[in-house]
């Protein structure tokens, strides 16, 4: 079955399992999805994982597969085959003592990244992590390359080559910075009492020095109350303002996951997942990311497809064109090999003698 889109398609949902079931196939055939963002609970081992992205790929070839597969910690799928990825501090120690065999392992780390995730039908990954290590926080930690932002850049750019080479594209998160707070935005709200002047001459510099190199942002769900009341996600001075017109980033916004503790309160007030959904993209967000909402009878998801297609019959929403370019940007231009041709090239096999001499 192949459904045509609406000129945009905004928001990224989740499955419920290692297959289909027949609310997915219908969520996902509805045209204001845009993409799907897999767990490790849809995973059971590659043959599985490729057949259940052919099922999403035949409903709507558009979809945008997603992952949050960055390496060290967060890395969805270990088993049958994937590589165990460096987390990104051990690669910020590693350019203490070598930087240029640091890039090196790091171009190959995005390389095997984005391959092994490419030939089980995986189009993008969120990654790579852009905030710094000022040593507090719990829910970064080693998922930073470095404190120093130019180590952080650098080192990211690698990835991010690596990831190219292998057909997909790149997400840098999480805007302007979450490093430098020590609350967990999975469950409470983080604040950040910085001013702009000196989130942009630090966390944020990654951010701008490679503004043009990077596909898509995913902004943090933090308040910094010196410049906005409103998290970043929700915030057209940070998304609009600073990212779009102060860096000038042309590439795709998503959202952070609008199920998080902090996801949703704007404004002292706790939002639907509708309302969330919303006020993301009204900010400057091209795409609204709700996460693990499929499971159980999945009528979360039921009633965001429902009150969004109804705020858009009444005006609260509009398709932006522009936002449908830069989503189907992310998709890759080209056919993925399949596993077997991907670890006889190459490519693939020089990148593990990297990532082995690291």
């Amino acid at each position: 079955m192949t459904v045509t889109t609406s000129t945009h398609a905004p928001l990224i949902i989740d499955v419920a399992g290692a297959e289909l079931n027949a609310a997915d196939r219908r969520r996902l055939a509805d045209p204001l999805v845009g993409g799907v963002i897999h767990f490790t609970r849809n995973w059971q081992d590659r043959a599985q994982m490729t057949a259940l992205n052919a099922q999403i790929k035949a409903i709507r070839p558009d979809l945008l597969i997603c992952v949050d597969h960055e390496g060290g910690r967060v890395q969805r799928f270990r088993t049958d085959g994937f590589t165990r990825l460096p987390s990104m501090r051990s690669l910020g120690e590693l350019w203490m003592r070598d930087a240029m065999h640091a890039t090196q392992v790091a171009t190959a780390a995005g390389q095997v990244l984005a391959g092994e995730l490419r030939a089980c039908g995986v189009d993008f990954s969120f990654a790579p992590v852009l905030d710094l290590d000022h040593g507090g926080s719990t829910v970064i930690g080693d998922r930073s390359f470095h404190r120093d932002p130019r180590v952080v850049a650098l080192l990211a750019k690698s990835v991010m080559h690596g990831m190219l080479q292998m057909g997909m594209r790149n997400c840098g998160k999480h805007f302007p910075g979450h490093g430098f707070v020590n609350a967990d935005s999975h469950v409470e709200i983080p604040v950040d009492r910085r001013g702009l002047k000196a989130i942009l001459e630090d966390d944020a510099r990654p951010f701008d020095w490679l503004s043009g190199a990077l596909t898509a942002v995913m902004p943090a769900h933090v308040i910094y109350p010196k410049v906005d009341k409103r998290p970043a996600g929700f915030s057209s001075k940070w998304l609009k303002d600073v990212l779009r017109t102060r860096l000038a980033f042309d590439g795709a916004i998503f959202s952070d996951d609008l199920s998080m503790e902090a996801g949703r309160y704007i404004d002292g007030q706790l939002l639907s997942f509708t309302d969330a959904a919303l006020a993301a993209l009204e900010a400057g967000c091209d795409l609204a990311l709700l996460c693990n909402q499929s499971i159980g009878n999945g009528r979360p998801l039921d009633e965001l497809l429902e009150c969004f297609g109804a705020a858009r019959a009444a005006g609260r929403w509009q398709a932006d064109a522009d936002s449908e370019r830069r989503r189907r940007a992310l998709l890759p231009s080209e056919a993925a090999p399949d596993w077997q041709a991907l670890v006889a090239s190459h490519g693939y096999r020089d990148a593990q003698r990297w990532l082995q001499a690291s």
